[in-house]
């Protein structure tokens, strides 16, 4: 157990020193990348759902699947609004 704590502490910090390296031209494509690796992350917490055998596996499934999703959802939200700033708007006569 104590070994998984350092790996995510470390996978944290190292994730953040990286995110903070990353220019702004590079954002919207990030954070495509972003939503596809959260939608693998749906589909293995819809499995761990489907293949729960005691209800704390059950919960946890559950509350990882809402993470998800508010990750995917935003993220989708985000970059609509990120292409919308680059579209041309148009005008009535």
């Amino acid at each position: 157990m104590n070994e998984l704590l350092w790996i995510l502490l470390l996978g944290s910090l190292l994730g953040l020193e990286l995110i903070g390296k990353v220019p702004p031209t590079l954002h919207t494509p990030l954070m495509s990348g972003a939503n596809a690796i959260s939608g693998i992350t749906i589909l293995a917490a819809l499995a761990l759902i489907l293949n729960a055998k005691t209800l704390p596996v059950l919960i946890f499934g559950s509350i990882s699947l809402g993470f998800a999703l508010f990750n995917v959802v935003g993220g989708f939200l985000v970059t609509d609004r990120m292409l919308a700033m680059f579209s041309r708007k148009t005008t009535r006569k």
